[in-house]
This record gives C-alpha cells, sequence and structure tokens, in this order.
C-alpha cells in the first residue's frame, strides 16, 4: 500500500506515539503534519505544513490524503480563556471534519473525552461532545470518536494536578471492575494503537468507542 496519513496534533503525548507508528508502518508512503510548530529529525516520508491550525482552511489545497487523526487538545490550565479553548477542541476537530469531506478523505479519527456530554454543566465535556455532534454531522465514510478515560504516559511538560490524580487512579484501578473498566487509566500507547486499527479496519460505520473498548481494540493487534 503506498497510503497517505494525516495528523493535527503530532507534537503531544498520543499524536507523537501515533507519528511513530505510521512512520514504521510500510503501509503509509506519506505522512503529513498540520501544525504551529517544525518537529525536528523525521524522514522524508513525512511532510510538514506549519501555520496557526485556528485558520484551517488555509491548508485546504493540502490537506489530502486516506486518513485524518486528529489528537488535538489543551487543558484549562493551558488555556484558562474558554473561548480560545473552544476554538481549539471544539473548533480545529470540526474545520478538519470538513475539510476532509470536502476533500473525500474516507477516515477520520479524533480524540474525544469519556466524559463527553452535551448537557453536562462542565464546560469541558459539553465542548467535547459539541465537537463529536458536529464531526459526526459531516457523515465520513468511516469515523471513530475515541473517548478514553485519564490517559498516562510520559509527557514533557510538567501537569502537577495531571500525575497526581494519574496517581490515584493507579491505586483504586483493582476496584475498577465490570462496568467500571471504563474508568482505568489508558496509555497514550494504547489509543495511538487501537486509532491505527480502526484505520486500517473500516466497515463504513461512525462509532464512539468507550475507553475500556479502546484498550480492547489495541491488544488485538
Amino acid at each position: 500500500m503506498n497510503k497517505t496519513a494525516i495528523i493535527l496534533g503530532a507534537s503531544g503525548l498520543t499524536g507523537g506515539i501515533l507519528l511513530q507508528k505510521l512512520i514504521d508502518d510500510s503501509r503509509y508512503s506519506t505522512i503529513k503534519l498540520f501544525s504551529r510548530s517544525r518537529i525536528e529529525g523525521l524522514p522524508n516520508k513525512v511532510i510538514q505544513f506549519i501555520g496557526n491550525l485556528l485558520e484551517l482552511e488555509q491548508f485546504r489545497k493540502d490537506f489530502i490524503g486516506d486518513e485524518v487523526y486528529c489528537c488535538i487538545g489543551t487543558t484549562a490550565k493551558k488555556t484558562p480563556d474558554k473561548n480560545l479553548y473552544k476554538k481549539i477542541d471544539y473548533g480545529i476537530p470540526v474545520s478538519a471534519a470538513k475539510l476532509a469531506k470536502e476533500n473525500d478523505i474516507p477516515t477520520f479519527l479524533v480524540i474525544s473525552a469519556m466524559g463527553a456530554n452535551r448537557t453536562s454543566s462542565i464546560f469541558y465535556n459539553r465542548t467535547k461532545a459539541e465537537m463529536e455532534h458536529d464531526v459526526l454531522q459531516q457523515g465520513i465514510e468511516n469515523t471513530s470518536i475515541l473517548r478514553p478515560s485519564l490517559i498516562g504516559g510520559e509527557r514533557n511538560e510538567g501537569r502537577v494536578l495531571e500525575k497526581i490524580g494519574i496517581m490515584v487512579f493507579k491505586i483504586l484501578q483493582p476496584f475498577f471492575i465490570g462496568p467500571l473498566k471504563k474508568y482505568r487509566i489508558i496509555n497514550a500507547e494504547s489509543i495511538a494503537q487501537a486509532m491505527l486499527h480502526l484505520a486500517n479496519n473500516t466497515s463504513n460505520t461512525e462509532v464512539i468507542i468507550a475507553s475500556n473498548d479502546i484498550m480492547k481494540l489495541a491488544n488485538n493487534n
């Protein structure tokens, strides 16, 4: 195969792991990164498009490929301004989905969050649910929305509260059984592996995948 993959959010934890998996995967001859800053030391199969992702439409003519992997996401600490937060966590994925539909890209995968709920009183959860809804409204042939629990992995940036939360969740892991399995910490490695599995085992469906099911997909490989 000589597939082309598009990644948004390759500088983040999950996106970075996914990028390396795609580089190592012989099915992909081209990987397009759309980001605001360049990643150094990448092989020739990776093409980087640098610019403001809040104006993703500027990349319309280059936004061509077989699959879109949207790993974009910020935090309330990094982006306290709610308007900017929504432009990132809602605006970028929805703009990417619109471009994918316009350019006949048949597969779109996006990372959401376990608590996504359009009627939630929590701004973060509402924003994720609104993003999911409007991504699905594009009617892309194969759309996968992943709802991970707390994501584990080594980040370059210091996120103290998140690290504390992960430590607490690790202690509680043995108690998350049965229907509570979806609350277990999930490693970014597993999310990236599940995305790759979904992209290469398409079935013309729109699916929302809970955290424990993401883990099952990752373990199938």
